[in-house]
């Protein structure tokens, strides 16, 4: 089988970025499986396009029916996620937000795409990263007053990305730049953080930078919402009837986002208050 005339190849490199030879093959045969059921001799940019989500986030499971309550839920935690990580930098764009449930665990999702290939993550990238995260959970905290367990996963990525920053980047004004932790790469498992053995003085200090670092993207994630909370309202109702946003109509309501007076010296100072 060969590959369309509008496969773009410098397209699908940027935003196969980072993923593993297995997880490059699997897309591959993805998209000939779409060709094929289609009838088609040639793979086009719509089957690579669905092939990178089913190997990314798992097959549509829409036998799994979310309660009114739950679908709710999950619709605002996404757009939690897609608005805060819009005014983000480092991480790409949000290029959909869908409420169709996918693979083993995911009830929603929201895809960012890279725009080019990234062999660095700077300070204030990996903030705003941490802060997107923690953006769907902060939408439900804004909305509901109380959050759900659907955040579980997100609190996991960015604790171990807040840790790495302290303890293996050295971005830490107390610590400085001391490695207190080991990357040790395991086969087929990815990159583990270890920490070394520290005196109980900087154990601690390293759970309160951890900490100050959670509840500062947290804040911040709380703040853009609250700020937008009518755009968060009116995507979320669109999200509920159509389940999935994608394209100009995801970029027009994106453009619509206000940044908190706070933001650019939050992102640019880790001791900047939000």
């Amino acid at each position: 089988m060969k590959l369309g005339e509008d496969v773009d190849l410098e397209l699908l490199a940027t935003r196969t970025s980072g993923l593993t030879g297995a997880d490059l093959a699997n897309l591959v045969n993805e998209a000939a499986l779409m060709a094929a059921r289609n009838n088609r001799q040639a793979i086009l940019m719509a089957d690579f396009e669905v092939a990178f989500e089913r190997v990314l986030v798992g097959l549509e499971k829409r036998s799994r029916v979310l309660n009114p309550i739950e679908r709710q839920t999950v619709a605002y935690h996404e757009v939690g996620h897609a608005l805060v990580g819009a005014l983000m930098t480092g991480r790409g764009k949000v290029e959909k937000i869908s409420i169709v449930p996918r693979g083993v665990g995911a009830l929603g999702y929201t895809l960012q795409m890279p725009d080019e290939d990234r062999f660095l993550m700077i300070e204030d990238e990996i903030r705003g990263q941490i802060a997107t995260l923690l953006g769907g959970r902060a939408a439900e905290s804004v909305v509901f007053g109380k959050v759900s367990t659907g955040a579980s996963d997100d609190i996991q990525k960015a604790t171990n990305l807040a840790e790495k920053a302290i303890t293996l980047y050295g971005m830490s004004d107390t610590l400085g730049p001391i490695a207190f932790a080991s990357n040790q790469s395991q086969f087929l498992e990815g990159d583990t953080n270890t920490r070394r053995a520290v005196s109980g003085n900087v154990s601690t200090e390293i759970d309160r930078l951890i900490k100050e670092t959670i509840d500062g993207a947290n804040s911040m994630a709380k703040a853009i919402l609250e700020q937008n909370r009518e755009l968060l309202e009116s995507t979320t109702q669109i999200l509920l009837d159509r389940e999935v946003l994608e394209g100009e109509s995801l970029r027009i309501i994106l453009r619509q986002i206000q940044a908190p007076a706070g933001l650019a010296d939050w992102l640019q100072s880790r001791k900047a208050s939000v």
